[in-house]
């Protein structure tokens, strides 16, 4: 199991699942290694207990709450929130409904 998460094998501004043994694998979801004008910075980002992407609704109180619209420094947290977590456009279902069987 890792102890900490090596900075080396991962790639600039693609975020990717935490790890089991990993530092915050059972508070946050994902993480990123944000790189920008030559500084990277490790941010660990996404409520683990917590749905998300699951209606329009909740997207949009979402975005509105955290003002993602103007989330444009890729070394926080609420950029990559608001990008790969919350995105605007992207349609899903909420994991939580019951799915209909044909008869």
């Amino acid at each position: 199991m890792p102890k900490s998460i090596n900075k080396k094998n991962m790639k600039c501004n693609s975020p990717r699942p935490l790890r089991k043994g990993e530092p915050g694998y059972g508070k946050k979801k994902k993480v990123v290694l944000g790189c920008k004008a030559g500084r990277q910075k490790l941010i660990k980002y996404g409520a683990k207990g917590y749905g998300h992407n699951y209606s329009d609704s909740a997207k949009k109180s979402f975005r509105a709450r955290h003002k993602c619209d103007g989330a444009k420094d890729k070394t926080t947290a609420r950029h990559w929130a608001c990008k790969d977590l919350w995105p605007r456009g992207k349609k899903t279902k909420n994991p939580t409904a019951k799915k209909r069987v044909r008869r």
